[in-house]
């Protein structure tokens, strides 16, 4: 029996300086505050001006290792989760580990989209797990407001950027900050249903780059519904796998989509609203960055103790979903300044 686990010893977050209220898009947009309100449970949002997501997730990176303290020691691998990289090619982050002060370690992207940090996160687990890595810095980073219309009221409306971060070390699964399970999945037949089709190697072999779709395609009711299955159905798979019962989830932090996919899945989990950490009111969805940011958030209000069970699930363009469970440890520090 493997008596090695990844433990959790920081956390980081931020999001760019400047905030875009939704009287400033109803101001340009068919749209209002209520509206936004009512069916997506956002006031405001962060908008990257001038910041890339290498330079989000550095800082992120950032406050999680100096939580993590002078003696965590140095880094063996850096994983980022992100579907807008600085660059087509290369990937960001060999980049970030670089400014972070860490050359010759393994550095590489995870694409999942919104799913796309648990991802990340069971590959630094694996890693530490299989004695290829004792110390992994997992980000999760975009600035998907560069891939989202301006004139679409409703992706305008839902996305902002930002970046999040967890230290992992290697230690024992019956401490606190030890992840105990995950539960992946995907589907590739609903690749449709929300897409960015332009930009990709599909486009390129048959149509000038003027041609190109840029911008982000979503069909709502679809994404609604499947994300309320998917992610009601992986939590439940890796709660199984943790041997936990539903009711000895102390917070519940699922991917930031929109409020009334969270109280969905809240709600055919028998999880109740005072369990459910949800910072989308103030950030809205941050994609890759979404679970991580509210961590660092629910951290820095105190809805984080030691010990606590913490189940945490997501659904992300692919289609593709993730689940993890663990439990927080003790940390000090604040994860956002």
């Amino acid at each position: 029996m493997n008596t090695r686990a990844a433990v959790v010893q920081g956390v980081g977050g931020c999001v760019p300086p400047r905030s875009v209220d939704n009287n400033e898009l109803s101001s340009r947009l068919d749209t209002t505050d209520e509206w936004i309100r009512e069916r997506l449970g956002i006031a405001r949002r962060h908008v990257a001006d001038g910041i890339s997501t290498v330079d989000l997730a550095v800082e992120a990176g950032a406050r999680a290792l100096e939580m993590a303290g002078g003696g965590f020691g140095a880094l063996d691998v850096v994983l980022l989760a992100t579907t807008t990289p600085d660059r087509l090619c290369p990937a960001s982050a060999p980049e970030v580990a670089s400014r972070l002060g860490y050359t010759g370690i393994a550095a590489f992207d995870v694409n999942a989209v919104c799913a796309g940090f648990v991802h990340a996160l069971a590959t630094g687990n694996a890693l530490i797990r299989g004695h290829m890595a004792d110390r992994v810095l997992v980000i999760g980073a975009d600035v998907f407001t560069t891939l989202v219309d301006p004139g679409d009221r409703l992706t305008a409306s839902i996305f902002g950027d930002g970046a999040g971060a967890l230290v992992l070390r290697a230690g024992s699964p019956d401490e606190p900050g030890a992840v105990r399970a995950f539960d992946l999945g995907s589907d590739g037949s609903a690749v449709a249903a929300v897409e960015v089709p332009g930009g990709g190697a599909r486009d390129r072999l048959g149509m000038p780059l003027a041609n190109q779709r840029p911008y982000l395609v979503m069909d709502g009711p679809v994404v609604f519904q499947r994300a309320v299955r998917e992610m009601t159905a992986s939590s439940k798979r890796v709660l199984d796998k943790a041997g936990w019962d539903v009711g000895s989830v102390r917070r519940f932090v699922p991917h930031q989509a929109n409020i009334r996919i969270i109280h969905g899945v809240a709600g055919k989990l028998g999880i109740d609203a005072e369990r459910v950490v949800a910072n989308i009111e103030d950030v809205g969805n941050t994609v890759a960055a979404s679970i991580p940011l509210a961590l660092a958030d629910a951290h820095d209000t105190g809805l984080l103790a030691a010990g606590d069970r913490v189940l945490m699930t997501s659904i992300g363009a692919g289609l593709a979903w993730g689940s993890a469970v663990l439990t927080w440890p003790e940390l000090h520090g604040k994860a956002r300044l």
